[in-house]
């Protein structure tokens, strides 16, 4: 584009912002709401302040029309099911007493009440709760959540659009309550939700609202003839409502494809679609429609969901095919920014040379506004933009940094026998029950105990030089041997050593092998106050020494009970990563697998005899469209086996999966060829095991008794139900006891009183009447 367009001015536009603030304020006002420091009107004081902060840097930014609604306290999936009056019959109570915490009641349970499911947003590592629904439900609208921030945005003089999700996803990802049929569908309900979200509609119209814009990113995933009928269903009503202000439908994460005519034949006013990599064949459909003759397109050619710069040439190509396929064209990023840091400025301590090749939420802002001024203005309005943006391209493809020769000569070495055990599941079975020596129903825990004051002080103290490394060291040490103590006094099977070292179960690993850069600020939302900082992957990998075998020995030495190795398996290392987009994610796998063979080589080297290697984001980087898991998933697989394929036969290898629809990847957990696996199963009730059992899985599992995203602690009582259950779908000779999940954000006195719980149910059933399936 090198002359001023025709095209009315582009507005430049985000769907979400983050919401945590510069410092986590956020979480620091939440949790000290949880903890009785901050009340009600303090709480709602500091998200306010957020919110404003985030409209004040997006219009500095020159984004034309800000998102409202989008903030959450905890997830804006909750919110939808509160703004619909789809609360759980068992939180009524809560709710009705106190919104506020009842709301987290919700989210997180209490020691009388269990929480609503949680599981993972599409193929990202952003936790959702999951709706609750039956034939019985009742839905209600309250509007007053969105109708405020809307309002509050109105009153900085800023061009607000609400965000709301779109009835069809919500009920979509929702799933039938407890004691609800199994077959039920939620979908059905649709007809009953519609005059809901119109009534809300139109308030936000009277409120103030031009635009409403109604989020469906399950419409890029695979949908039924149905589905699709529910979709048109929809927004013919919704569309051909009186009362209600234009509705601009948006999707991301990948191509709409058979829903792209359905929604562009819709009484809508506007479409958002993903014209990234992930949707590029989305321009393709919208040009065999006919495209959107008078409606406003939104086009999302800034990439939402990771940090490298957008490359402005590209970027403006495709919007310039897209000037002659819709009314009105505008830019923005392909998805909510909730998925990106805020601030790549805040990042000192990364080579310059890197940080201009990134781009967090605020820049992302600002990169959209410029392409946007040139849309409008023509490419001559943005030539110094144009010039740094093609010398920052140009300095990542050229640079040393991102190259490693020896990496990729032995990547390009590997062949099929180094990914496959020297024997097959049967004999390596017989070797470690004879080696391992465990008891039936073998109790464990699936690695990281809480992360006490006393350790977090210590590591602040060691940053700011206030102790030495020794005296680190040592608050480690007693920090394992507190861990090993306990575990032994409680009786459980199979140790771990608590990983007190560990930051996080990437960055840790990130942070000693080459070709990753950590950051300080760079804190993405992984549910509710859970907040991580995903490494950047920037070079090839490789890992200089071994990362683990020493704390891993150290605990060891302290029991004769066996003590578990613990890495982060490459599919997960990629996942809770922002990865290179210059290479295939299966080469970079390759690459992060051959560098943790190496350290489970020397566990086992040490004397470790077993060794787990977490995968919980196997599930969650499934791609979107079923014609793409095959090629997805052989990578996948293979670079876990080329990990793990390496040891003795008697050297027994467990996963751990958590907070995902299992029964979509069990032929690949099949697969993996581990000896062990531990799953989340406990707010989903022991799904996992019967879907296990369905597929015949012939290996040992540990699907979870204790939720550990939850405060409360099951009891003795409670953990026995749930292996019973379990023990109905896997053999008790192949049942382990475990959580769902490692233990880093509970409290000490509800672990030690949840694990001894534990305990206590495995042993019952261990000395009882004959157990099932054994």
């Amino acid at each position: 584009m090198t002359e001023k367009s025709a095209a009315a001015a582009a507005r430049a536009t985000v769907y979400g912002y983050p919401r945590q603030g510069r410092n986590r304020e956020l979480k620091k006002a939440v949790e000290g709401y949880w903890k009785g420091h901050v009340d009600t009107a303090a709480l709602r004081e500091t998200a306010a302040g957020l919110r404003r902060t985030n409209w004040r840097q997006l219009a500095d930014a020159g984004i034309h029309e800000v998102p409202s609604g989008d903030f959450s306290y905890y997830d804006h999936v909750l919110d939808t099911s509160v703004m619909v009056g789809a609360v759980p019959e068992r939180h009524r109570a809560a709710v009705d007493a106190d919104e506020t915490q009842g709301y987290f009641a919700m989210a997180r349970g209490t020691q009388d009440v269990a929480p609503l499911e949680m599981t993972k947003w599409f193929d990202t590592n952003y936790h959702y709760l999951v709706p609750e629904l039956g034939p019985d439900t009742v839905f209600a609208a309250d509007s007053t959540k969105q109708v405020g921030e809307l309002t509050e945005a109105l009153a900085l003089g800023l061009t607000a659009r609400p965000v709301l999700l779109g009835p069809v996803t919500y009920l979509l990802l929702a799933k039938p309550a407890p004691g609800v049929a199994a077959d039920f569908e939620p979908l059905t309900l649709l007809d009953r939700l519609l005059p809901v979200y119109a009534e809300i509609l139109a308030d936000l119209r009277a409120a103030g609202a031009d635009w409403v814009q109604l989020d469906e990113p399950a419409l890029v995933q695979d949908r039924t003839p149905a589905e699709l009928t529910a979709v048109a269903r929809a927004y013919r009503e919704l569309g051909g409502a009186a009362d209600r202000p234009k509705l601009l439908v948006a999707s991301y994460f990948g191509r709409l494809g058979d829903a792209l005519p359905v929604l562009a034949k819709a009484p809508v006013d506007g479409l958002a679609l993903d014209f990234t990599e992930s949707g590029a064949a989305n321009l393709e459909s919208l040009a065999a429609v006919g495209g959107l003759p008078g409606k406003r397109l939104v086009a999302g050619v800034v990439d939402g969901r990771n940090i490298w710069i957008n490359d402005f040439e590209k970027s403006l190509t495709t919007l310039g095919t897209l000037l002659g396929l819709a009314g009105q064209v505008d830019v923005s990023a392909s998805c909510s920014l909730l998925h990106v840091p805020l601030d790549a400025t805040a990042e000192a301590d990364i080579e310059p040379e890197i940080v201009r090749w990134l781009a967090f939420a605020r820049q992302k802002s600002a990169e959209i506004a410029t392409l946007a001024r040139a849309l409008t203005e023509g490419t001559a309005a943005i030539t110094a933009e144009l010039a740094a943006n093609r010398a920052a391209l140009a300095s990542r493809a050229g640079s040393a940094l991102t190259r490693d020769p020896a990496v990729r000569a032995r990547a390009a070495a590997v062949t099929d026998a180094d990914g496959r055990r020297s024997q097959p599941y049967a004999v390596r079975t017989a070797a470690q029950r004879a080696h391992l020596r465990l008891p039936l129903l073998p109790t464990t825990t699936i690695g990281s105990f809480p992360q006490t004051t006393e350790l977090r002080t210590a590591r602040a103290d060691l940053r700011k030089g206030r102790i030495d490394t020794a005296g680190y060291e040592e608050r480690i040490r007693e920090e394992i041997r507190e861990v090993v103590t306990f575990q032994e006094k409680t009786g459980i099977d199979v140790l771990v050593h608590g990983e007190p070292e560990r930051n996080d179960m990437v960055q840790y690993f990130a942070e000693q092998l080459t070709g990753y850069v950590a950051t300080r600020h760079g804190w993405v939302q992984s549910y509710g106050t859970r907040y991580v900082r995903p490494p950047v992957l920037v070079g090839d990998i490789s890992r200089p020494e071994p990362m683990t075998v020493r704390w891993t020995s150290y605990a060891q030495s302290l029991t004769d009970r066996p003590v578990k190795g613990m890495l982060t398996g490459p599919v997960t290392m990629l996942a809770w990563s922002f990865v290179r987009d210059d290479q295939p994610l299966g080469d970079t796998a390759r690459q992060v697998a051959l560098a943790l063979r190496d350290e489970v080589g020397d566990l086992e080297a040490a004397g470790t005899s077993v060794i787990q290697v977490d995968e919980p984001a196997l599930r969650e980087t499934l791609p979107l469209r079923a014609a793409d898991h095959a090629g997805y998933l052989a990578w996948a697989t293979e670079s876990f086996r080329l990990t793990t394929a390496g040891v003795r036969p008697e050297t027994q290898i467990h996963t751990h999966m958590c907070y995902a629809e299992f029964g979509d990847i069990v032929q690949a957990i099949d697969d993996l060829d581990a000896d062990v696996i531990s799953l989340e199963a406990a707010r989903s009730h022991m799904q996992v095991a019967g879907e296990l059992a369905a597929h015949g899985y012939p290996r040992e599992a540990g699907p979870g008794v204790y939720d550990i995203h939850s405060p409360r602690v099951p009891s003795a009582e409670e953990a026995t139900a749930l292996l019973r259950k379990g023990l109905e779908a896997i053999p008790a000779e192949r049942l382990w006891v475990n959580p769902d999940c490692g233990l880093k954000t509970r409290g000490w006195p509800e672990t030690r009183a949840s694990l001894e719980n534990l305990v206590t149910a495995a042993r019952a059933i261990r000395t009882g009447p004959a157990v099932g399936g054994s």
